[in-house]
């Protein structure tokens, strides 16, 4: 087990560059199990989730082999599907969430795919429903073994057909279109997610051939083809470290440039952190954060105290409550977040009042911030991490924090964040791995 040491309270500066996007690498990284051609991607951050897949693709016969600084070549020509009926291949699916989206190309290539109850971030539950109904009109049987929490999914064929999904789950829609641009015939998927990491595996598969309408909509219509070529795809930069990096400059006081960050990609996300008092300057395709002593939160029109919400894309990304949560803090005003889409990503607040921060923890999807305006500042404490975006939230607290901070259990944030602690060195940050 690592942690991190945090002297906190000082000011940082200098440019940093996100890492590529860490979910759309799971989605495009299983895509390339859709073809025996090579598939070149560029951008793969160095981050546990995505080591873990490609230790877990290797191990079905995936052949890997870097080919440039952050890029990689995958080749799915030889592939051991009896490889899926051990404790290894449970043992890896098993710590890895993004595992889930292999069954949809497995059972499109190969018409069998076999996967355990996927790991990952523990902020409540994420069902697999979406991702089953899908398939199974696509013609799929499925079989759940309780006992070993066992999925095993087959078909002799897949057909195109239509599909209302019932929640525009990211996974699920990746999952159901890598599955169905083999299938015969068409597909339409509506209330299909629309993220940009959708929008970006979509535009991949026509690449290696695929027939599909309606990218970057709620309402995809596939024509099924009979095999699919290599390609070569670039990942885009993390939106999240994008908002990340404006969190921590807010509460550090800090000016700093945010590098490529693909901006008409970021959806809602500089409007809400300018709703919280942030001043943000788009120069080309970089973000400018210049220091700011205090932020003042908007109200409503009506002067009713403002609320942030999550919501599927173009809505706000839930994995950007937990630091909205936090900047608001030590913001002039007060603001109701509003987590809808998990039940437990909250519970990290106890360690934000143990730091001296005034939230009421309203139900396990609600909480109230009254923001201490700089006149209180957080005070260092030692916390664990309990999943990726929480941690980092503690971590944006700590680095703002008077005294010493000891965040534990960070192998939750570097499943999401490349050599954090390295590139926050890099701006002047004191924190050290132990």
């Amino acid at each position: 087990m690592s942690s991190f040491k945090i002297s906190g309270g000082k000011q940082l500066t200098g440019e940093i560059v996100p890492q590529g996007a860490k979910n759309e690498a799971l989605q495009v990284i299983c895509a390339c199990l859709l073809t025996n051609e090579k598939v070149t991607i560029h951008n793969v951050p160095a981050i546990r989730d995505v080591v873990k897949l490609m230790e877990l693709l290797k191990s079905i016969g995936v052949k890997i082999k870097p080919s440039g600084n952050s890029s990689y070549t995958f080749e799915a020509a030889d592939i051991n599907l009896d490889y899926l009926n051990t404790t290894d291949f449970k043992e890896k699916v098993g710590a890895l969430r993004g595992s889930i989206m292999i069954l949809g190309p497995l059972l499109a290539r190969f018409g069998r795919g076999i996967v355990y109850a996927p790991g990952g971030d523990k902020i409540g539950r994420r069902r697999l429903d979406t991702h089953f109904f899908g398939l199974q009109k696509l013609g799929a049987e499925f079989n759940y073994d309780f006992t070993n929490q066992l999925f095993t999914v087959s078909a002799t064929e897949l057909k195109g057909n239509y599909m209302l999904l019932d929640e525009a789950s990211v996974t699920g829609t990746a999952n159901i279109v890598m599955a169905a641009v083999l299938a015969k015939g068409p597909t339409t998927i509506f209330n299909a997610a629309c993220e940009p990491y959708l929008f970006q595996l979509c535009n991949m598969l026509s690449r290696m051939g695929a027939k599909i309408q309606g990218i970057g909509s709620n309402l995809l219509t596939i024509e099924g083809v009979t095999s699919l070529k290599g390609c070569e795809h670039t990942l885009l930069s993390d939106m999240i470290e994008v908002g990340s990096f404006i969190g921590l400059a807010a509460m550090t006081r800090s000016a700093i440039t945010i590098k490529n960050v693909n901006y008409q990609q970021l959806g809602l996300i500089p409007d809400v952190f300018r709703r919280l008092g942030i001043d943000i300057i788009r120069q080309g395709d970089d973000i400018f954060i210049p220091q700011k002593d205090v932020y003042e939160l908007e109200t409503f029109m009506d002067g009713s105290i403002m609320t942030i919400a999550d919501a599927p894309w173009p809505g706000f990304t839930p994995d950007l409550i937990s630091i909205v949560l936090v900047v608001a803090t030590q913001a002039r005003g007060s603001v109701l977040i509003h987590q809808k889409m998990f039940e437990s990503r909250l519970f990290f607040v106890d360690k934000l009042i143990d730091m001296g921060a005034k939230i009421i923890l309203c139900d396990p999807h609600r909480a109230t911030v009254i923001g201490l305006d700089r006149q209180y500042p957080l005070r260092g404490l030692r916390m664990s991490s309990p999943d990726i975006r929480a941690g980092v939230a503690l971590l944006i607290a700590a680095l703002s924090a008077e005294g010493i901070s000891i965040i534990d259990n960070i192998e939750q944030i570097d499943r999401g964040y490349q050599e954090i602690d390295i590139r926050l060195r890099n701006l002047g940050a004191d924190i050290q791995r132990i």
